[in-house]
């Protein structure tokens, strides 16, 4: 059964489906994981004022105007001994895999369910969901050191637009980073999204990269994890390792320079894109 269904899929989502690595051979596989000192080192509390235009305003469903935030970085490095390809959106999205939906906001193509992010409470168990619907795979930055590869040069530069082609995917030896400052790369802490407000105190970021889910009509199983019995979007050698988690403190009063590892640090104005 299972061998009629892949001879009856259109020869372009067959060949998407062996790019995204589900028929890569065990021996050379991605693997994708969260650096947590990057999470660690880089999350802010501050009060920010988020203009109406603002694509994660609109994406979020965020009421426009001042709003306490924390903001966090997040790298998923590559340390697996197979590139992650996605190639150009619109090949995905001709063929209807469904890996892919346009953002009218941006102008351009995101991928669905490349990763969650979750704010919650250790104590209850309550989850807050972030701004941020969409990403774009790039090789932005080098595996740090102590990861114990020496990237080649990077290979996937360009999120592509709804009329010129992108080349999307993460190299091994490499990592996708979005900075705290992008769009989305934050929690509305109160309430000003819709979700409850988040009092003061300890709670953890958690990041999920490759995130597991339930196959159906609308987001089908292109990967199956027998170990789990759930989903995957790309085919990776381990899935055990795609969650980071840190700690992080919600502060009374964040201060005018806002409070956190990440205070200090400089940002462009404005709201950038992806990357």
């Amino acid at each position: 059964m299972r061998k009629r269904r892949l001879l009856a899929v259109a020869p372009f989502a067959l060949s998407a489906l062996v790019a995204l690595g589900a028929s890569v051979p065990a021996q050379a596989q991605p693997d994708l994981i969260v650096d947590t000192k990057t999470l660690q080192n880089n999350w802010l509390v501050k009060d920010e004022n988020l203009p109406a235009d603002y694509c994660s305003v609109i994406e979020g469903d965020v009421t426009p105007g001042y709003h306490r935030l924390i903001r966090f970085t997040v790298t998923t490095p590559n340390v697996g001994n197979a590139d992650i390809h996605v190639g150009n959106p619109a090949d995905h999205v001709a063929a209807g895999d469904g890996l892919f939906e346009f953002a009218s906001c941006h102008q351009h193509f995101h991928f669905r369910n490349y990763a969650k992010y979750e704010l919650i409470d250790p104590a209850t168990g309550h989850v807050w969901k972030a701004a941020k619907r969409g990403f774009c795979m790039l090789d932005t930055d080098p595996n740090p050191a102590y990861l114990g590869e020496a990237p080649r040069s990077a290979q996937y530069k360009s999120c592509g637009t709804y009329t010129e082609p992108g080349n999307q995917g993460i190299s091994h030896g490499w990592s996708d980073t979005y900075k705290f400052y992008l769009g989305g790369q934050y929690f509305v802490l109160d309430g000003g999204d819709g979700q409850p407000v988040v009092p003061p105190g300890q709670y953890i970021i958690r990041i999920t990269a490759n995130p597991p889910f339930k196959g159906d009509k609308n987001n089908p199983c292109r990967v199956l994890d027998p170990a789990t019995g759930l989903c995957h979007n790309f085919a990776e050698s381990d899935y055990t390792n795609n969650i980071g988690e840190v700690l992080v403190t919600i502060p009374d009063h964040p201060g005018r320079s806002g409070y956190g590892p990440g205070a200090n640090l400089s940002s462009p104005g404005g709201e950038p894109a992806e990357h």
